[in-house]
């Protein structure tokens, strides 16, 4: 297997969510990618089968928020103080879906440890959530209310949220890595009372946590982008062939 890395920098919420689709259907069958990026403006992203009108449109223009659809399903996520990887891999069976979907996240989780060892406290959630019932529940609007089954937590909040689609003989999974609480404010963009969703913004930082909060301290992105390089070579038993690291190449 073949890897590739771009890193795509700082785009809109159309050109990130395109490019991930883009680089899913034209990978070749021997290649798999790892990207990173992050959203400039901010974007509120929905799942793929999320209704619209449970957000305010109307006051995410006026704040220069993005909303756009994933590919991939879940629930709604305000996209600020983030990092972004996506991750094109080929494969042949939902089996090998499900286990691509826990080595992801193991190779995330090395890589945040290498960036700071005090992370080696985080673990992985090993419990399927019961969904349906989770979505009948006030919180059911929000990807980040509750972890899956082997995303990134700490004492039971969620650090690390991803989704997976299976797109021709290629997955994409992509998912946020938390690096400061603006997430939160996806509170303020949904349709309902005031004082309703004030419940459910308490709620939601009681469910969640970032890099900035654990450490106490700014977060170097480019380290962090090269430290989660790191453990996917450790974890997939490879190394990224350089000349593929310079820049990105979704426009290619």
């Amino acid at each position: 297997m073949n890897w590739r890395i771009i890193y795509s920098g700082s785009n809109n919420g159309k050109y990130n969510m395109d490019s991930d689709i883009l680089l899913a259907g034209k990978c070749d069958k021997e290649e798999a990618i790892l990207r990173f990026y992050q959203w400039k403006p901010y974007c509120i992203s929905l799942g793929a089968n999320q209704n619209e009108s449970e957000i305010n449109i109307e006051k995410a223009k006026h704040d220069n928020i993005d909303v756009v659809f994933r590919p991939t399903g879940g629930r709604a996520i305000l996209h600020a103080e983030e990092l972004t990887y996506s991750v094109i891999y080929p494969v042949e069976n939902s089996f090998r879906c499900k286990n691509l979907y826990k080595e992801i996240n193991v190779a995330i989780l090395k890589g945040l440890v290498q960036y700071n060892h005090a992370l080696s406290k985080l673990e992985m959630e090993n419990i399927q959530p019961d969904f349906p019932n989770f979505y009948k529940g006030q919180l059911a609007s929000l990807c980040f209310a509750v972890p899956a089954k082997s995303e990134i937590k700490l004492n039971g909040r969620k650090l690390v949220g991803s989704a997976q689609k299976k797109m021709q003989h290629n997955v994409l999974q992509h998912g946020s890595i938390l690096c400061g609480n603006y997430h939160i404010r996806i509170v303020d963009y949904l349709n309902m009372p005031q004082e309703v969703a004030a419940e459910m913004k308490e709620k939601l930082s009681a469910k969640t946590t970032d890099l900035f909060t654990i450490l106490n301290q700014q977060i170097d992105y480019s380290r962090l982008m090269n430290c989660i390089k790191l453990g996917f070579e450790d974890q997939f038993n490879f190394k990224f062939e350089e000349k593929y690291a310079q820049a990105s190449e979704v426009d290619s």
